[in-house]
């Protein structure tokens, strides 16, 4: 009797086995190993809310091979697909000096698939967000890149207007930050999308204008210094030699202002007690700039001045419109740059690269130190390849490239952006991609 009970016990005690083991497999894994932290605590986080939760076993696919940030059956991007097109952001980035972020968006959020990914979480789920603020830091990497190597280009071929890019930057650093603060659930523009696009056809519209007799007549030291430069690009002589030349200016005034509003902005989003300390360094920053008097440089020949409170006062209203809407902001320094300075194109691309770059090196900052977004490291590297190689060539060939065509590239992707921001306003789904 003994003996049969403990056959018994025994043998219920392996099918129990059996079935704990069947319930062990069948149970949905949705967070692998090889999952990173941050992307285990989201996808928990949902599994507390039943809404979330429901979200949560529709998307993710137990059992399936991880694809990005480690998520079972998301998306897996081809490094070499990714290669390849960051080649073609670092090059069109560095030859017109906008761009680059809109484009990166494209390979991420439509090639890749991540943007629609996100999406099906649903609006406010944590892996959505979570995944949404990889992708805008992802793009900021790429683009910070393009400008670090653009910048450093230029600069050596004296087609870099270094003071200019620091006032747009002094404003529009301050402007990235105070903007939102102020406004914050009293305006949102992101309802005038349509409007938006319309403006940038607007903008689009004026660059066709600057391309007639009529404008060049107005801007003869623009005129005279892109044919001065090509045509010693053409004869292959040192086209450094007459580059830009800073002739008034000072630098002592334009750092201290750049480290204080840089100051501001790491105070802001990072420390958070004491706002108005924040506030106090923004002031003196802006304040400062007021003080430099003028700046005055050559290039080819040519002679140029302004006052860099009108740069930096640029800088704050363009920072205002990315930071209502969403984005990088580096196509509206180009037409503030060849409208308001009429700069030659030639001189535009790397000066709105540096203004991007001290964006791009505090943003990025901000987004993974202080709030710890992740990225997908084996991707960006392949990635930052690309744009090492396209950021590279760009500054080279962008010099065989007529201020005239330097110009029609850069209408041509006014439009596309016109385009997507007018359908995606008022159809409420842009017709070209990112969709």
């Amino acid at each position: 009797m003994k003996h049969r009970n403990f056959l018994l016990i025994t043998g219920l005690l392996v099918l129990l086995s059996f079935i704990t083991l069947a319930m062990a497999q069948g149970n949905p894994q949705f967070t692998p190993p090889g999952t990173p932290q941050k992307m285990k605590s989201a996808i928990e986080k949902s599994l507390k809310n039943d809404k979330q939760a429901q979200k949560t076993r529709q998307v993710i696919k137990p059992g399936a091979k991880q694809g990005y940030l480690g998520v079972p059956g998301a998306p897996s991007p081809n490094v070499i697909i990714g290669l390849l097109w960051a080649i073609w952001v670092g090059w069109i980035f560095s030859t017109v000096g906008a761009f680059g972020g809109i484009m990166a968006g494209v390979g991420h959020i439509t090639i890749f698939g991540l943007g629609d990914y996100a999406k099906s979480f649903g609006k406010g789920h944590p892996v959505n967000k979570l995944i949404t603020d990889s992708i805008r830091v992802s793009n900021q990497w790429l683009v910070g890149l393009s400008g670090l190597i653009s910048s450093f280009n230029y600069y050596r071929m004296g087609r870099l207007v270094a003071p200019l890019g620091l006032c747009l930057a002094v404003g529009g650093i301050g402007g990235s930050w105070l903007v939102p603060v102020i406004t914050a659930g009293k305006i949102s523009l992101r309802s005038y999308l349509g409007w938006f696009g319309i403006a940038v056809f607007a903008i689009g519209a004026y660059l066709i204008y600057q391309l007639t007799p009529a404008w060049a007549a107005k801007k003869k030291e623009s005129q005279a210094a892109a044919q001065a430069y090509e045509k010693a690009v053409k004869e292959k002589a040192d086209t450094k030699e007459k580059g830009v030349k800073i002739i008034q200016g000072s630098w002592t005034l334009m750092i201290i202002a750049i480290l204080c509003v840089v100051a501001s902005t790491l105070w802001i989003n990072l420390i958070g007690a004491a706002k108005w300390m924040a506030f106090i360094l923004l002031i003196i920053g802006w304040v400062l700039i007021f003080f430099m008097g003028k700046i005055r440089f050559t290039f080819y020949g040519q002679e140029w001045e302004f006052s860099p409170w009108v740069p930096m006062l640029g800088g704050i209203f363009i920072a205002a419109i990315a930071a209502f809407l969403g984005i990088g902001g580096g196509f509206l320094y180009v037409p503030f740059l060849t409208s308001v300075t009429a700069l030659p194109m030639f001189l535009v691309a790397g000066t709105s690269a540096l203004v991007v770059l001290i964006g791009m090196i505090i943003s990025i900052f901000t987004y993974m130190v202080g709030k710890g977004v992740l990225v997908s490291w084996g991707l960006i590297g392949f990635e930052l390849i690309g744009i090492f190689i396209g950021s590279m060539i760009g500054p080279r060939t962008s010099k065989y490239i007529p201020d005239k065509v330097l110009r029609i590239i850069f209408i041509v992707l006014a439009f596309y952006v016109g385009l997507r921001y007018t359908t995606k306003g008022f159809f409420g789904k842009s017709i070209v991609p990112p969709f």
